[in-house]
């Protein structure tokens, strides 16, 4: 725990949080609060909860992005809880993949380079060397804020922290930190140091059914083992030949979870067209003579082959001959060759052979054969665009479809000067002419010579022009062009495209080429490729199992329409995935043993596991303990009964009162009802889980309910630890307390957005719920001096209507899972109406009953999100029997929304007056010389109400009223309304052009009232009667604003206006309207 004073600050209030947090804790424990067993009977809806989330990966110390996902799923959980339901909260820790097995690997590497501790060398480096923004008023600070230089933490390569140091900023001593060499280590580290911290953070889990993953645990590799046997026998995990993203370092495929950049990054398949090089080759490429020599050109659009006028190279890249095979040659970057190798198109496997180092200088001017192309000799022309960091570095030239190609060629024969800057001769630009090749309705077929007209473009050097073009010609190109050239003329584009790939791939012109469509990272600091692997795939995408898998999605509650798309979207393109890996830690396949099952596979089914793990891990999380049973024990025929509707397991000597107990277990509490993520695993982990499901499970266990949210930033920044914008859980508890951090995620955000965490939210919690305890116990200490006997007044029959308010909004927040709202209504809210309340009763004080009422429902309103707050409260102050998380809803009588409206009506009324009063205490200026207050003030109000619009308002209201569609909500064309307003008895009238000047701000008037508060705004009277709510609270008008004398008025009585004296034309000038009651304040 944190001082009780840091820096002059004073921390009492967190610190007697904190004090009973660690109390209430202790309480439940001993209680087994959370403790959750099924019944004998099956749950009726409502009557039990199962929510889980995705097991976090334990590499490190759990932190608020964390916390912020699973607070979703705490509340939910709480909530139920609170409302009688029979509620399993479980929590298992992830440590399946590479990224753990990879820092252990690096401390190794670290200790034998450096030593133990190592000593690393002393290295700074300004940071990297790229322009800093202009600085712009506002953000000076925050640029000064991130200089920094990197110091001897950081590695020459990459820029990456030692490993050592990272282990050393979660204050590890260097003798602990060796340990860490050994990848189990971590197991038996980090994850008993995550219960502790969200023990101290009131999670309500049931910690008899905790694991870890990996075959350090015998029971759930057991289970592991059984999911991917089943998949495999049911069809669903082949082997296959196929591109995937790949990290060279660990020789592997580098999944989603694997990487340290670049999540949901896939590989991007190009045509890669060879383009011969014409011999006798050029002195620096000579010592290839003999071989076939290729500008390798990558391609994405190769029906437009047969329009190339040259290709183009970039005059400063690198570039690189590069063997194939035995005959082939291929220039291009080193990094397209790197992809290359790993695609078994390098003469050396995973390793490309270069003969020659080149740049593109070398390379302009070389004559070249290309595939299809009309042109029988085209030469590689220098272009200042091309991108050596995508493709290959070698693009080839249609000018009749490429804006870019239109616009680069233009130039070079448009500007003799530019030719010779390079050296390009005039016979390798002037004779080549567009060649046209694809038509379109919209563009003819020159489209890109068309639409670079059209949208002035003059130089290949607009690039933001370049790249709308360019988006529109590629669209319309392959939707809507029709082919002009070659074999396939008259076809549509996207018919002939696929043809004419397969053609060029068949004559041997062409080769199938992948690499990252976005650059990606994995977590052992290489830069991956795309590989061609011979490895296991699971066949999501194949048809019959998509369509399992989309009448799941459809039976799901996804609480957003966002999320809802988000999975369409994913099944829309995910395919076979690779499930094998050979490097890290978990299950292995248990048909072939050199690969692990890889960290997303191993991770779609467990929440079945959490049923029933109990039964023979006895809350162990290693699984270490057999005396309940064995591993071994655990066969096939036993999961496939537990979970799968299978026969009785006769080979099974397990007892058959514990299989039945199991399995009742399990079809008690399936299917979970909740499943709580950050809305970047719908594109993996989560749609995997439906896929699983919808292949092994029974419909009736398919899973009801995914909720998703954005990820978490702090203080409106974005989380990273490179900044210091960074809280483990740990860190913010001890800064906060638990309940102070839990309020603040519930106020952060609900939705798919990013959410903000901010401290002074946090902060404020502290002394909101500090300043809470200390009135409760105040109240309680003067319970002598309440007014006693039922509620009687306005103020109290309003106060009870709140009450009643708060109880049925904050059930529907959290029955929708928003739990800002339910902050809002459940405390927010409340503690308003009590203030208002409190001020309301004046001298004649708070009822009794109304107050106990109050602290009662409050508790239990807030206990979800901050429980231990709720739980002292409820046992320490209230002194109810009992647990306050599992207290019961309070019942409420159905809201008064009518006295809702009616006390709104009489606040708003009061806030305006006394608006207006202060206007006029302040007085007019006479030589710049400020009126006494004293000598300005009045002492008595006339409050003049009108009740009910008449005369040409009631007219006006009765048109709009039949102008107005309750089903769409929408008003009828103004035309229609003046039409109406014509034809009426007022229209009718005198001069109808001064009735329209005279009715229609009117109108306008009340038709945006409509949009803002509904269609009440046409009632031509409120529904309470305005006079008798403000006679009622004449004392707190009085009090309210400071007067001696306050009269409440009818505006159709005629002596009102002769009661208003020499001020009766203030009510000429506003007069008083339903709703909007008129003060005049005068001195008596």
């Amino acid at each position: 725990m944190a001082s009780n004073t840091e820096c002059g600050r004073s921390f009492a209030r967190r610190d007697l949080l904190l004090e009973h947090e660690s109390k209430v804790q202790k309480l439940w424990e001993e209680n087994d609060v959370f403790r959750a067993d099924a019944k004998d009977e099956l749950p009726k809806p409502g009557e039990k909860f199962f929510g889980n989330f995705p097991f976090p990966y334990m590499n490190g110390y759990l932190h608020l992005g964390h916390a912020f996902s699973l607070s979703k799923l705490e509340f939910a959980a709480a909530y139920h809880r609170l409302r009688g339901a029979n509620v399993l909260l479980p929590f298992a820790f992830h440590c399946t993949g590479m990224p753990i097995k990879a820092s252990a690997d690096k401390l190794s590497r670290e200790i034998q380079k450096f030593g133990n501790p190592p000593v690393f060398p002393d290295v700074t480096e300004e940071k990297a060397s790229e322009p800093e923004p202009k600085p712009t008023e506002g953000n000076q600070d925050m640029l000064d804020k991130f200089k920094g230089k990197k110091s001897k933490a950081v590695s020459k390569a990459g820029g990456d922290k030692y490993q050592w140091e990272i282990m050393r900023s979660y204050g590890l001593s260097d003798v602990e930190i060796s340990k860490f060499q050994d990848p189990y280590y971590w197991l038996t580290y980090f994850p008993p140091l995550a219960v502790e911290d969200l023990k101290a953070f009131g999670l309500g889990c049931d910690w008899r059914r905790t694991f870890i993953t990996t075959d350090m645990n015998p029971f759930f590799d057991s289970f592991v083992r059984w999911q991917m046997r089943k998949l495999k026998a049911m069809g669903k995990i082949v082997k296959d030949l196929r591109y995937t993203i790949y990290s060279p370092l660990d020789g592997q495929p580098c999944a989603d979870h694997d990487r340290a950049s670049g999540e949901g990054v896939i590989p991007q398949e190009y045509t890669l067209i060879k383009m011969e090089v014409v011999p006798p080759f050029p002195p620096k490429l000579s010592t290839l003579e003999g071989k076939k020599l290729y500008l390798a050109a990558a391609t994405l659009r190769p029906e437009t082959m047969y329009g190339q006028t040259n290709s183009w190279v970039l005059p400063d890249g690198k570039y690189g001959a590069f063997e194939v095979n035995e005959t082939d040659v291929f220039i291009l970057t080193e990094k397209s060759a790197l992809n290359l190798a790993y695609q078994r198109l390098s003469r050396v496997p995973e390793k490309p052979t270069c003969l020659a180092e080149l740049t593109g200088y070398d390379l302009i001017g070389l004559p070249l054969r290309s595939p299809l192309a009309f042109n029988e000799i085209i030469y590689a022309l220098p272009m200042l665009s091309v991108l050596t960091d995508k493709g290959t570095g070698i693009v080839t030239s249609v000018p009749s479809d490429s804006p870019d190609d239109f616009m680069a060629l233009h130039d070079l024969k448009a500007k003799p000067a530019f030719r010779a800057k390079f050296g390009v001769k005039d016979e390798w630009v002037l004779p080549f002419e567009v060649i046209p090749i694809i038509s379109t309705p919209e563009y003819g077929d020159k489209s890109a010579e068309k639409i670079c007209t059209d949208m002035k473009i003059k130089s290949q050097n607009e690039r933001e022009k370049l790249d709308a073009a360019k988006k529109i010609i590629y669209k319309g190109g392959f939707y809507e062009g029709t082919m002009l050239v070659g074999e396939y003329t008259g076809m549509r584009v996207q018919e002939a495209k696929s043809s004419i790939k397969s053609k060029l791939l068949e004559m041997g012109e062409a080769v199938i080429y992948s690499e990252p469509e976005k650059k990606v990272r994995s977590r052992s600091g290489d830069e991956c490729v795309v590989a061609l692997t011979d490895q296991w795939y699971i066949t999501y995408g194949e048809t019959e199992w998509r369509k399992t898998a989309e009448e799941c999605l459809a039976g799901m509650n996804l609480y957003s329409d966002e999320t809802r798309h988000g999975f369409e979207h994913t099944l829309s393109w995910l395919n076979q995935w690779a499930c094998s890996r050979n490097f890290g830690l978990g299950t292995r396949i248990p048909w072939d043993e050199q690969f692990l099952v890889e960290s997303l596979s191993d991770s779609t089914l467990y929440m079945a596991y959490y049923t029933v793990c109990h039964f023979f891990q006895g809350g162990e999380m290693y699984g270490l303990d057999n005396s309940l049973l064995k591993p071994e024990q655990l066969t096939d025929e036993v999961w496939d009964f537990l979970f799968c509707g299978g026969p009785y397991p006769k080979s099974s000597d397990l007892s058959l009162s514990l299989l039945n107990k199991m399995k009742q277990e399990f079809e008690y509490w399936y299917p979970f009802d909740l499943r709580v993520s950050g809305k970047d695993l719908i594109q993996n982990h989560l749609t995997f889980c439906i896929y699983n499901h919808a292949a092994l499970m029974p419909k009736h266990h398919w899973p009801r309910g995914f909720r998703c949210n954005g990820h978490i930033m702090l203080n409106s920044e974005k989380m990273s630890k490179s900044t210091g914008n960074f809280r483990t859980l740990r860190q913010a508890i001890e800064e906060f307390s638990a309940d102070a951090t839990r309020f603040s995620l519930a106020d952060a955000g609900d939705g798919m957005d990013d959410a903000n965490f901010v401290f002074e939210t946090a902060n404020a919690a502290i002394l909101r719920l500090t300043k809470e305890i200390l009135w409760m116990q105040e109240v309680l200490a003067a319970e002598s001096s309440l007014r006693v006997g039922p509620p009687s007044t306005y103020a109290d029959r309003v106060f009870a209507n709140e009450i009643n308010i708060a109880v049925k909004m904050t059930e529907k927040n959290y029955n929708d899972y928003m739990f800002r709202e339910a902050l809002k209504t459940g405390f927010y809210d409340l503690q308003a109406a009590r203030d208002e309340y409190r001020f309301s009763c004046g001298s004649g004080g708070m009822n009794r009953d109304l107050l106990w009422q109050f602290m009662d429902v409050q508790t239990r309103l807030i206990t979800p999100i901050c429980p231990h707050y709720g739980e002292y409260v409820w046992k320490e102050l209230l002194k109810k029997d009992g647990f306050a998380v599992k207290a019961g809803w309070p019942e409420a009588d159905f809201p008064d929304l009518t006295l809702q409206k009616a006390n709104k009506y009489l606040q708003d009324s009061i806030a305006s007056m006394r608006k207006l009063l202060q206007k006029q205490v302040s007085g007019s200026k006479k030589g710049k010389v400020q009126v006494s207050n004293n000598q300005n003030k009045p002492t008595t109000g006339l409050i003049f109400a009108n009740e009910q619009y008449d005369g040409w308002k009631k007219e006006c209201l009765n048109i709009l009223r039949s102008k107005f569609d309750n089903t769409t909500c929408t008003f009828a064309p103004d035309k229609d309304i003046l039409q109406a307003l014509q034809q009426s008895a007022i229209g009718q009238e005198g001069n109808f052009k001064q009735t329209q000047k005279l009715c229609m701000p009117f109108l306008r008037f009340k038709k945006d009232e409509v949009i803002a508060v509904g269609v009440q705004a046409l009632d031509l009277k409120l529904p309470f009667g305005e006079i008798e709510v403000l006679v009622e609270n004449l004392e707190l008008i009085k009090r309210q604003l400071g007067l001696e004398c306050v009269e409440i008025l009818s505006a159709t009585d005629p002596n009102a206006f002769t009661r208003a004296g020499p001020h009766a034309s203030l009510l000429k000038q506003t007069p008083p309207s339903p709703g909007n009651p008129t003060a005049i304040f005068m001195s008596e």
